[in-house]
């Protein structure tokens, strides 16, 4: 299993036999380099996405038309791409759980927003969410863009996630200590994978705070198209 990072909260995932592209932003994401874009698409069988904001949307519906595969996701949103873009879509909501190349993906509760933007302001996009991914003997948690969540004890406990891919750069989601916390509180991570952060100048520049705050955690702070082999 390989997971690459894309640059703030877009990842390359290899698991079982699907390789997921999740919140594809790569045309003007100042963290991903333009010209290994083909490199980061190869072989791209789903595009999976946690919520409609741009900086995860970007690239989403111009991948899946290319390459012919579909976007899952939130209901809502997912639906009215097959209606007005013509993809093929897997549309879904929480609690659910679809079978992505052999990955069991179950869409699990988050706690931001969800819009599109639109000629006359935003455009209502679904709910955002984050996901449980299971396959090859872990379990991913993504948690999307979010806050701490009394919902994370739950889904803590019922899912057992061993690897953990949290937005944690602040301002727009929990900080580093915030995702720390969370993280000690509810979960028993092996690994945890941050994101949404070094992309702009208002976010974190580093995970120093996460590191520390999770002793005995393997935190990893990823670059740009190195694969992480678990």
């Amino acid at each position: 299993m390989k997971i690459t990072w894309l640059g703030h909260s877009g990842f390359r995932i290899e698991i079982e036999g699907a390789v997921i592209l999740l919140d594809p932003w790569l045309t003007g994401n100042p963290m991903f380099p333009a010209e290994r874009r083909a490199e980061a698409i190869a072989g791209a069988t789903h595009v999976l996405i946690t919520h409609g904001h741009g900086d995860h949307t970007g690239d989403a519906v111009g991948i899946a038309r290319d390459a012919g595969i579909p976007v899952a996701g939130i209901y809502d949103l997912v639906s009215h791409w097959e209606a007005a873009e013509g993809i093929s879509g897997i549309g879904f909501n929480k609690g659910g759980t679809v079978d992505l190349g052999g990955a069991k993906v179950t869409m699990v509760a988050a706690s931001h927003s969800s819009s599109l933007s639109g000629p006359d302001g935003p455009i209502y996009a679904g709910h955002e969410a984050g996901y449980m991914i299971e396959g090859e003997g872990h379990v991913i948690y993504v948690s999307g863009d979010t806050d701490i969540m009394a919902d994370m004890g739950w889904m803590g406990e019922y899912h057992a996630p061993d690897i953990g891919i949290l937005a944690c750069g602040g301002h727009f989601t929990m900080d580093m200590k915030r995702a720390a916390w969370a993280a000690k509180k509810y979960f028993a991570f092996k690994t945890v994978i941050p994101c949404h952060y070094k992309t702009f100048p208002l976010l974190a520049q580093t995970a120093d705070d996460l590191t520390a705050g999770l002793p005995g955690v393997n935190v990893i702070e990823p670059d740009v198209l190195s694969p992480i082999t678990f």
